[in-house]
C-alpha cells in the first residue's frame, strides 16, 4: 500500500543503520550471523524482525522502549527504507538495523534456524485483486519459513486492515496447525492509547474508519 513520504528538503543519511541489498552476500553463501550486525556487547541479546517497516514508526518507538532487544527492519521500497534508516540513526538507536530487500528472499536465504524471538508483520499489502493473491506474503510456504527461523515458542505478530486478507491468513494458518498455536493479539509497548500497534498505516486507516484484525502465532515446541 502506498503512503506519502516527504523529507521537507532534508538529505537522508542511513549511516550504520541502513544495509543495502547489494551489500548482502550471494544466496549460496548461506545464512548470515545477523547478531554480528550489532555491537559486541549486544551480540547475546534477543533478535526480532519487522517485515515492512515503512517509515520506521514502530521501530523508532519500540526500540527506544526496549533497548535490551535487537531489531532488524526489512523494507522493499527504497525511499521508505532510506527514510526509516535515517530516522532510526537520528534517534541514536544502536539496536536497530534496516535492510533494503525483499522479506521472503531474506528469510529463506540469510536467516539461520531458530534465531529470532519474534517476527512483526503489520499491515502487509493485501493484494486485493484475486489475480494478485499469489503475491500475498502470508501463505503456507512462508509460514513454514517463519517456523524455521523462530526460536521454540517464538511469536509471529500480525495485524491488517483487510478482512479478506485476514480470512486468507486464517486458512493458511489452519494448514500449518502443527507448527503454530494461535493467540489473541496483545498491543506492543510502542502502541499509544487506543492503538493496536501505532504505525503510520494504522493511524491513517483509523481516520478512515477501517476495521482491524490481528493475531499472534506462537511456534509450537519447547
Amino acid at each position: 500500500m502506498a503512503d506519502s513520504l516527504s523529507t521537507r528538503g532534508r538529505s537522508l543519511d542511513v549511516g550504520a543503520v541502513g544495509i543495502e541489498r547489494e551489500g548482502l552476500p550471494p544466496f549460496d553463501a548461506g545464512p548470515i550471523d545477523l547478531r554480528r550486525w550489532f555491537a559486541t556487547d549486544r551480540v547475546a541479546l534477543p533478535l526480532e524482525i519487522e517485515i515492512g517497516s515503512g517509515k520506521g514508526t514502530f521501530l523508532v518507538q519500540q526500540a527506544a522502549l526496549t533497548p535490551q532487544v535487537n531489531y532488524i527492519g526489512i523494507e522493499y521500497a527504497r525511499a521508505f527504507w532510506r527514510y526509516a534508516a535515517d530516522r532510526c540513526r537520528r534517534h541514536g538507536l544502536d539496536n536497530v538495523r534496516l535492510v533494503h530487500t525483499e522479506a521472503d528472499l531474506f528469510l529463506r536465504n540469510y536467516v539461520s534456524d531458530a534465531c529470532l524471538r519474534c517476527v512483526h508483520i503489520y499491515f502487509p499489502d493485501p493484494w486485493p485483486k484475486k489475480r494478485h493473491h499469489k503475491r500475498r506474503l502470508i501463505q503456507t510456504p512462508f509460514l513454514h519459513t517463519l517456523a524455521r527461523v523462530l526460536e521454540p515458542a517464538g511469536d509471529v505478530r500480525i495485524a491488517t486492515d483487510h478482512t479478506g486478507y485476514f480470512e486468507w491468513m486464517l486458512e493458511h494458518v489452519a494448514a500449518v496447525d502443527d507448527l503454530f498455536e494461535q493467540f489473541p493479539f496483545d498491543t506492543p509497548r510502542a502502541a499509544g492509547e487506543g492503538e493496536l500497534v501505532g504505525t503510520n498505516f494504522e493511524r491513517k486507516y483509523r481516520r478512515e474508519g477501517r476495521p482491524f484484525s490481528a493475531m499472534v502465532l506462537r511456534k509450537r515446541g519447547q
